[in-house]
């Protein structure tokens, strides 16, 4: 069971420039590919003439903390959610499911979570009302609390996500954090898997292209920075391809992720999984905060039972606390 658990960990939780030009007129342009160290980055040529500081903006792409800055926002937060999971069999049935509406309460520095409505089919819960699928476990891991939470707030500094001093289930579900709040970072204590998840050494920069433009999102104007393989990959340097692609939207002024959209799949002996995530945000005051969340895939440990689900979080009527 640890072992499964330990696998699924790994599957789901995987400033402004000058605007003289038309915003349009960014496509119509030859990107221009520059090196940078082993890594060949592709940006738009008009960047490259107005003499765009690339790596300043890669290091912050790197370090970026706004992601996991948007949902440690939810913690002192009023909010409803829907969400809706869904367990599928092979021919993509439906065999379990939950629906839910759920609202948090924040109150003289606690949070609080009250289901409102709850629909489930199949075998969801067992007898004890516990969750049969280990997907549901960790997503509930994630996005529902039980009992009062007390002293959180939004700070991230000194606030690092780590397996330090942790076991067990409570290691697993760190390493699921690092995975869903900083994709493209090394998470220690996954064999095979966890150095292949870092997409910035020096292995990783011979396996994948980067690419960085320009586009409006949501009105907001954005670099779009993504992560794909190299098409001339030999067979076994395919092998260390886990990240099929990551597309990440930042604001241009703000450098907060606005969109993030990650696929992973890996297939060995002993597991295999093919899965995807995708996260949208949206303002609420001054506060950058998660919308929608949908996840898709499937995983598979040896001797354990295929697992195959859709989820999506959505995440509505924010209030601060009074």
């Amino acid at each position: 069971m640890k072992q499964t658990i330990f696998f699924l960990c790994v599957l789901i939780l995987f400033p402004v420039i000058i605007f003289s030009q038309d915003t349009s007129s960014y496509n119509k342009k030859k990107d221009t590919i520059v090196n940078d160290g082993n890594a060949k980055l592709t940006l738009p040529t008009v960047l490259v003439r107005n003499n765009f500081d690339y790596k300043k903006v890669l290091h912050q792409i790197q370090e970026d903390t706004s992601f996991y800055k948007a949902f440690r926002n939810l913690r002192i937060l009023n909010y409803t959610s829907y969400n809706d999971i869904k367990m599928l069999n092979k021919d993509a049935s439906i065999k379990a499911s939950l629906h839910s509406k759920i609202q948090q309460q924040r109150k003289n520095g606690c949070r609080t979570m009250q289901v409102l409505e709850e629909q489930t089919t199949g075998d969801f819960y067992d007898s004890k009302h516990n969750y049969n699928y280990l997907t549901a476990q960790l997503y509930a891991s994630l996005f529902f609390t039980k009992g009062s939470i007390c002293g959180e707030t939004n700070i991230i500094k000194g606030a690092n996500i780590s397996t330090a001093n942790t076991s067990g289930i409570d290691k697993h579900k760190e390493q699921l954090k690092m995975l869903f709040f900083n994709p493209g970072k090394k998470i220690p204590g996954i064999p095979f898997i966890g150095d292949k998840l870092d997409l910035y050494d020096e292995h990783a920069k011979k396996l994948y292209n980067y690419n960085l433009d320009i586009e409006e999102y949501n009105g907001i104007m954005c670099y779009v920075f993504s992560i794909t393989p190299k098409d001339d990959l030999s067979s076994w340097k395919k092998n260390d391809v886990i990240v099929d692609a990551m597309v990440t939207k930042f604001d241009m002024q703000t450098m907060n992720v606005l969109y993030r959209n990650y696929s992973l799949s890996y297939k060995a002996g002993i597991y295999n999984f093919n899965v995807s995530m995708e996260v949208e945000m949206q303002h609420f005051d001054d506060l950058i905060v998660p919308k929608i969340l949908r996840y898709k895939g499937n995983w598979n440990v040896i001797f354990k039972k295929t697992e195959r689900a859709l989820f999506t979080a959505t995440i509505f009527n924010f209030k601060k606390e009074d």
